[in-house]
């Protein structure tokens, strides 16, 4: 191309004149002129400093290179070009230490086929220009090419291998990041604190405590064990590999604690469960005087969810309001989670509807929480919505909906939506995609069909795909068929106290007492002990928990007074006690009282006792509700008038003058 393509007016006017002032003119003046230059530059004046200092520049080369990285911040490639286009004519092409700015420059703004052909055309190339090569290619995920031009590299410094290492976990190849480190350490170069705060990255996205630890031997050998990004980076390593109280004990350490540490301890408690601890923490980091971020928000709305704390949840929305994080996507998406799990789906449908610019990651969110709620239907009419508006699913967005669809019964549909995720867009299922059809398949009565995909899937199953079969062997009473999947189960899986119930239970509903047996005498000789019902519930703020006959509530007298009066007004509309689910000897009053105080009752008693009338119930449940009390719930939201919200460990029901959302299909 001509020079004139890449060179303003401005340039070409001066040119004639600048081009024979002396070197040694230029030289005198440049106590004087440097600052106010480099000056211009870091504001990015670029043409205001080549302007004014033109004469200086054409007698010293190597000062083009200020111009060059001030063209970076300002993302201007065709500025960058005019001023390749000068260096060429100025004669200074063949200058290494401009060559490589310029080489920057090019991979900074992503033109690597520019940024290639210079390098292949520079006539001395250092360590410097590789680096700056290699560090182009993994700005555009070209990892294959950064390691050939590594692998080929005469010799290497910190700096190489450092962008390697990055690059690599950067785009989650973590096992050849960590190989690559392990190479750099026995070679004996020093990492840095970025490359260290990735490794570290690294460990914690494959769960790799034992390297983690000597991970962090080498940042206090390297003088980081106070280093706050490092440090954060520590915490976060073992709080995603599992080692809460490690991660809390270095964030302890560190002389200060910013916000990036105050969001490593909230991550990492949301992260283990610990949903009470990040409402704790959330209040202490605003009490210290730290303004929550969108990354606070997503950790604290989760754990909203997981609690299913309502009121908390909206408060925090409030604030992510006030915040101006509402525009945020991933807020948006933990938004819509947050007010599918505490039950208020109106809620997630309205956050959705807000929402100006949704991503892949929401409509996902709220396919899942049509599917949650039982509403299958509209989460097939929203993915095709979805797929309408030009957005390709994700293996995620298939699991919602295969979800949704092995809850509402929607054989047909699930099987298609399997072969499109497939066929159309080369997606690989994972085990938790085929345990949605098992799951489809089971509840539709095809035990074989369901038990044969188990067994021809190209990924090896695993015991919660072998447990959704043996809850459809409970739903279809098949004993036999029963017997032989809890021992695939137990095989992979020997402590699991619900597959034993689930076992024990098949056999008493047919009667085989001596299999009832001997399942309990396996359990006790393995020491297994069944995990005990427990439902809560959120009232003004505060959360209230319930086990079955549970006499330690300060309430229990009143409750139990209750469900006494309930019961017998339920029989009244025609309730009767399913007495054949306690599968223990005792009499028929004593199956009745057990019944009576599972633990959503108890939750649902309190409630009535303690909220307005018709004021909707919202009670959680660690295990899936039991048929009486389905069967009850439905009575009692017909004679109290109320929408009672229950959610189990599987689903939303959603009852209501006396029927429920899942018709009866759970």
């Amino acid at each position: 191309m001509g020079r004139g393509r890449y060179c303003p007016s401005s340039y070409l006017r001066f040119y004639s004149s600048f081009r024979f002032l002396s070197t040694n003119a230029a030289s005198e003046s440049a106590p004087n002129f440097t600052l106010e230059f480099t000056d211009l530059c870091s504001k990015g004046l670029t043409k205001e400093a080549f302007d004014r200092f033109y004469p200086q520049i054409w007698a010293d080369p190597p000062l083009f290179s200020h111009l060059i990285q001030s063209c970076i911040p300002q993302n201007s490639p065709s500025l960058g070009k005019q001023l390749h286009s000068l260096v060429i004519t100025s004669g200074s092409s063949k200058d290494r230490f401009i060559s490589n700015h310029l080489l920057n420059m090019y991979s900074k703004f992503g033109n690597l086929q520019a940024a290639v052909s210079l390098y292949n055309v520079m006539v001395v190339k250092n360590v410097m220009s590789r680096n700056i090569l290699i560090n182009g290619h993994l700005l555009v995920g070209d990892l294959d090419s950064a390691k050939k031009l590594f692998d080929e590299m005469p010799e290497r410094n910190a700096a190489t291998w450092n962008a390697l290492v990055v690059g690599y976990i950067q785009f989650e190849f973590n096992e050849e990041g960590l190989s690559v480190f392990r190479e750099m350490h026995v070679s004996g170069f020093r990492p840095d604190d970025f490359t260290l705060s990735s490794v570290l990255r690294g460990c914690a996205g494959l769960k790799a405590l034992s390297v983690g630890r000597q991970v962090h031997c080498c940042v206090m050998k390297c003088g980081f064990g106070i280093h706050l990004v490092v440090g954060s980076s520590l915490a976060h390593m073992y709080m995603k590999c599992g080692s809460l109280e490690e991660g809390e004990a270095v964030i302890k350490s560190m002389p200060i604690r910013n916000m990036v540490a105050w969001n490593t301890l909230i991550a990492g408690n949301a992260q283990n469960g610990y949903g009470e601890s990040v409402l704790a923490l959330y209040s202490m980091m605003k009490m210290a005087g730290f303004r929550p971020d969108k990354i606070t928000f997503v950790s604290v709305l989760s754990s909203c969810s997981e609690l299913a704390t309502l009121g908390q949840g909206q408060q925090i929305h409030a604030e992510v309001i006030k915040t101006s994080a509402s525009s945020v996507i991933g807020v948006i998406s933990t938004l819509i989670s947050m007010y599918s799990r505490c039950g208020c789906l109106e809620d997630s449908i309205k956050v959705f509807m807000e929402c100006e610019v949704a991503d892949l990651v929401s409509w996902s969110s709220m396919v899942a929480a049509y599917g949650f709620h039982g509403r299958g239907v509209e989460a097939v009419e929203l993915f095709e919505h979805m797929e309408k508006e030009g957005l390709e699913p994700n293996d995620v967005t298939f699991l919602s909906l295969l979800y949704a669809c092995s809850h509402c019964g929607l054989k047909d549909k699930g099987l298609e939506f399997l072969n499109l995720m497939t066929e159309k867009y080369g997606i690989k299922p994972r085990v938790q995609h085929y345990t949605c059809i098992v799951d489809l398949l089971g509840r539709s009565g095809c035990l074989n069909e369901a038990e044969a995909m188990i067994r021809s899937m190209p990924v090896k199953g695993d015991a919660i795909i072998w447990k959704t079969l043996l809850s459809a062997c409970k739903i279809h009473k098949n004993a036999d068929m029963a017997r032989q999947v809890a021992e695939e189960v137990l095989k992979l899986d020997p402590q699991d106290s619900a597959s034993y119930v689930l076992l024990s239970n098949i056999h008493a509903s047919a009667k085989r007492w001596q299999e009832v047996s001997v399942v309990r005498k396996t359990m006790r000789d393995r020491r297994v002990k069944k995990e005990p019902g427990i439902s809560w519930l959120e009232i003004k703020n505060q959360v209230y928990q319930f086990c079955m006959s549970d006499k330690a509530h300060p309430q229990s007298d009143e409750i139990d007074l209750y469900l006494k009066e309930l019961t017998a007004e339920m029989k009244s509309h025609g309730y009767m006690p399913d007495t054949s689910l306690v599968l223990h000897d005792m009499d028929n009053e004593e199956k009745e009282y057990r019944l009576s105080h599972h633990s959503e009752k108890m939750a649902i008693a309190f409630a009535l006792m303690n909220t307005p009338a018709g004021a909707p119930i919202r009670v959680m449940k660690n295990l899936r509700i039991c048929s009486d009390c389905h069967v009850a719930i439905k009575i009692i939201s017909a004679i109290k008038n109320r929408e009672i919200i229950v959610r189990d460990a599987s689903r939303f029901h959603h009852f209501q003058n006396g029927k429920c959302s899942c018709r009866d299909y759970w």
